[in-house]
């Protein structure tokens, strides 16, 4: 959890520096930061670490939930999982390096493909670490199947839901291996093609899936939804993941010369898979309403509204906001101008972001067992993160974005593009606006750190007494939970 939210701190203030040189160009209030981290780099790496970082989230998840689903913890677990983050820490650190040298050209076209940039968003890394990632997921799949796989063998109930969450955990593992199909050398087509398998199926369908089940896992355990809802739920995400996810990547290929129509099924089939995780966040809203009606429900409040956080920027961000650009019509006009990141901030954190820092609040929360939060930082965390959103994009990306897309549509998408629009005074006032959406959420974050030291520390727990609503249940702890709580 450690490295995950150290991760998230790095992105954050990764963003903050990209987004200043584009209105300052090649320094930072002054400062010529460029000079040791130009924009290629601050872009890349903040693209990067919050891959890895969301990443990072789902696999620990995964680990802890594993053996709460199997019964037991297998023997030799903690040895690979040990294993497993070195693993991470060496791919997170030699891909971050070798970026950098390959960006300040510090290394030639082939030594930069396989330990460098190989120049494709969200797959930046050199194909060396993208190996290593591949062997370190392969790891990670075998921790996982086999601390689930007592419950497949007994026949527990819930099987549905242990059999598709164990399939999404495979799907996982073994789908970030299409981004190893195309070379250095592989015309731009098929590596677009190959790249969006890992971009959308992998990222956008295979963990919407492996998080519908995790949630649901997690909500029926905390006794926030009945098991058969869940089940239903967790059967309603992978059935449109197959109809519409894999059609839905279509419209991602646009420019590798998809025909319109395949495009157009691909931007309409994409829109339906926002769906089983919205109607599942709905009915954790509902039962959060009836918190009061048992003593250890309101200790798990905050992390279930990060989850029906995810429900609202889900519906919005990569449904509203990924549908605004992915028609055809759309695509020609307005893709890679401000419009798409809307779409990638509202959607990857949004939704993957607010998802990744509740699943780890749970397991926070599970492993400190009936102590107490104060939870005057966590609350300060979750409104100044999704107001700090909310802020970014409707002061300063949505309408330099539709100013761009006017501008596209009357003129071209290279006057769009161009200094001479970006540099207007309008346009600029427009990109310094962004400061109070990303100030109000760095404060969200630096509440978060806080609060996450604070745990270790001390100073995050309050008093016995102090919160009413907390306050232990006869014999300490909810039974659903008791057996992790011990085990942490």
């Amino acid at each position: 959890m450690a490295v995950a939210l150290a991760l998230f701190c790095v992105q954050v203030l990764l963003g903050a520096v990209t987004a200043h040189y584009t209105v300052e160009g090649d320094g930072f209030f002054g400062i010529p930061l460029s000079k040791v981290l130009p924009y290629a780099v601050t872009r890349t790496w903040h693209v990067q670490t919050g891959i890895f970082w969301i990443a990072t989230a789902f696999l620990a998840t995964g680990l802890f939930l594993a053996p709460v689903i199997g019964g037991e913890e297998p023997k030799g677990q903690r040895l690979g999982v040990n294993v497993l983050f070195g693993a991470l820490l060496l791919v997170v650190t030699g891909s971050l390096a070798g970026e950098w040298f390959s960006i300040e050209q510090k290394l030639g076209l082939d030594a930069g493909f396989w330990f460098g940039h190989q120049g494709y968003e969200y797959v930046d890394l050199g194909r060396a670490w993208q190996i290593a990632l591949y062997v370190g997921l392969m790891l990670w799949l075998f921790l996982m199947l086999r601390a689930i796989a007592p419950a497949l063998r007994k026949g527990r109930a819930n099987r549905q839901m242990v059999g598709l969450f164990s399939a999404s955990t495979v799907a996982i593992g073994l789908f970030y291996g299409a981004g190893l199909m195309y070379g250095a050398r592989t015309h731009l087509t098929v590596a677009e093609y190959w790249r969006w398998w890992v971009v959308h199926l992998w990222v956008e369908g295979f963990f919407e899936v492996f998080a519908t089940g995790a949630i649901a896992f997690l909500f029926t355990t905390l006794g926030l939804v009945k098991a058969a809802s869940a089940t239903r739920a967790f059967i309603a995400s992978t059935t449109i993941f197959l109809v519409a996810g894999i059609p839905g990547t279509f419209h991602h290929i646009y420019f590798a010369g998809t025909p319109m129509s395949i495009t157009a099924i691909g931007a309409t089939f994409s829109a339906l898979e926002v769906v089983p995780l919205v109607l599942l966040g709905k009915e954790a809203l509902d039962t959060l309403r009836m918190e009061k009606r048992a003593d250890w429900m309101s200790r798990y409040r905050w992390p279930i509204r990060f989850f029906v956080g995810v429900t609202f920027w889900n519906l919005v961000g990569a449904g509203l906001f990924g549908f605004l650009i992915n028609p055809p019509i759309a695509l020609y006009y307005m893709q890679g101008l401000n419009t798409t990141p809307v779409h990638g901030h509202t959607a990857l954190f949004g939704v993957y972001g607010l998802l990744s820092l509740g699943l780890m609040l749970v397991i926070l929360r599970t492993l400190t067992g009936t102590r107490p939060w104060r939870n005057g930082a966590i609350s300060l965390a979750f409104w100044a993160m999704n107001i700090g959103l909310a802020l970014m994009v409707l002061l300063s990306l949505l309408p330099v974005g539709l100013a761009q897309t006017w501008a596209s549509v009357e003129h071209g998408l290279w006057y769009a593009r161009s200094a001479d629009f970006l540099q207007q005074p309008v346009i600029e006032t427009l990109r310094w606006m962004r400061m109070i959406g990303d100030s109000i959420f760095l404060v969200g974050v630096a509440a978060l750190m806080y609060f996450a030291i604070g745990l270790k520390t001390g100073w995050s727990y309050a008093p016995i007494g102090e919160d009413e609503r907390e306050r232990e249940p006869a014999d300490g702890r909810e039974p659903a939970m008791a057996a992790v709580e011990t085990r942490g």
